[in-house]
């Protein structure tokens, strides 16, 4: 059954949504010219008065933000109002030793909470469901945006967080939970735990999965539907831009309605940055229209997808862009983490002592993802006494775990162990379910 939380947004006429937009796309630009030291610098500096940028047409000439700005401006460099109008900050699910900061005002969480109910409900969730969040809650936006969203839809929220599966499952099944909230790999993983329990779908009282946080195939959405006895929906966040809520799947299945009212979407190619055409497939690009604490000006999101304006069988006129599978860039996400290539190589080298050569093996056990660093043996670091690679492997699982805030195994092998592409060692080696 499909039902609309807020049908006088999601589905007014593409003529009065662009002229919404426009219009909240004028007070946020001189918002965040008056405001954030960064956009005026930049824009003045490029010769820009946003008093010329006056359409959606216009927005192109404004220049890309990026997850870099956002790092060299930490922590506080990109907020618009001062602490004291901030009651909530969240930071991004990277590095902790180089985290994107957002800030919140009650404003922007009250439009954050408006944004997941309408998620939850397209997604099927009702007032009259017991709602288990198992995302992660702390820094990271996934379970506080969740939780306030269901909520304000109505439904009894429990705040599991992640973790202690079998305790979740028993929860689960005692709780009468009737809506699962999480990140996909974790309800592939409840599925195995629950088969260990000798626990099946009629035992449970669950019928929807809301799934966010990393990319998922069809193939795992209907592994996950048989094993749980749900019907499992799409959801996309970005923390910088707003964390779950920015977009959401509908039972129609055809792809994830963004809240344009609240955000515009661009579609621009990886390396040039020029923008594509309607259902060309390119790098998302959002830039936030009513955002107090943080505006986001043409965010790079390093995810790539198509979008279309087509109306939806469901009834929502809000434009819709195809599940993300890829990204244009090498980051990796393990376990809703983001993770770089280059942060391995930054904590071998600087525990090694000498720029290193490395392999990052990633797969799957139990559906939840499993990230091993491959190092080969050098003799000329190590002794014959054994001690030194169990001391130098225990320190580079810390190292590693501190820095990109994911459980890492280091293992040391010989160089013709690694995987090679085109005869040369691959830097990353994925071999998960996706």
């Amino acid at each position: 059954m499909n039902e609309i939380w807020n049908p006088e947004y999601e589905t007014m006429t593409r003529k009065d949504l662009r002229t919404l937009q426009e219009k909240r796309l004028q007070m946020t630009l001189r918002w965040a010219h008056s405001s954030v030291p960064f956009y005026r610098q930049r824009w003045e500096e490029s010769g820009i008065n946003v008093r010329d940028i006056k359409t959606l047409d216009d927005v192109t000439r404004l220049p890309f933000t990026t997850k870099a700005d956002f790092r060299r401006a930490y922590p506080y460099g990109m907020f618009a109002v001062p602490l004291e109008r901030v009651i909530r900050i969240h930071t991004s699910s990277g590095s902790p030793s180089s985290p994107t900061v957002v800030g919140f005002t009650r404003g922007d969480l009250n439009t954050w909470a408006e944004l997941c109910a309408r998620a939850g409900t397209a997604g099927g969730a009702r007032s009259h469901d017991v709602v288990q969040i198992t995302f992660g809650y702390g820094l990271q936006t996934g379970a506080l945006g969740w939780h306030a969203g269901l909520e304000r839809l109505g439904a009894t929220v429990i705040p599991t967080s992640t973790g202690a599966t079998k305790r979740q499952l028993m929860i689960m099944r005692d709780y009468h939970t009737s809506v699962l909230a999480g990140s996909p790999f974790y309800g592939l993983h409840l599925c195995y735990v629950a088969d260990e329990l000798g626990i099946r779908p009629p035992d449970l009282n669950l019928r929807i999965a809301l799934l966010g946080g990393e990319p998922w195939s069809e193939a795992i959405r209907r592994e996950i539907q048989e094993r749980l006895g749900v019907q499992a929906r799409d959801t996309y966040g970005v923390s910088e831009v707003l964390g779950p809520g920015l977009s959401f799947e509908c039972p129609a299945e055809d792809g994830l309605h963004v809240n344009e009212d609240h955000v515009l979407v661009e579609v621009v190619d990886p390396k040039s940055g020029v923008l594509l055409a309607e259902g060309e497939e390119g790098e998302l690009v959002f830039t936030s229209l009513t955002k107090e604490a943080v505006p986001v000006i043409r965010y790079r999101t390093g995810d790539l997808a198509a979008i279309t304006t087509q109306r939806c069988a469901c009834g929502r006129t809000l434009v819709r862009h195809t599940r993300v599978q890829r990204r244009c860039d090498d980051m990796l996400k393990v376990r809703g983490v983001n993770v770089f290539p280059a942060q391995v190589e930054n904590v071998l080298a600087a525990a090694m002592g000498v720029p290193p050569r490395f392999q990052i093996l990633l797969e799957t056990e139990a559906g939840l993802d499993q990230m091993e660093v491959l190092v080969p043996m050098d003799p000329a670091l190590f002794t014959d006494d054994i001690r030194d690679f169990v001391d130098l492997r225990r320190e580079l699982e810390e190292r590693l775990a501190d820095e990109l805030a994911v459980r890492v195994r280091v293992r040391f092998v010989e160089p013709t162990v690694f995987t090679t592409v085109d005869e040369l060692p691959a830097r990353v080696v994925d071999k998960r379910r996706r």
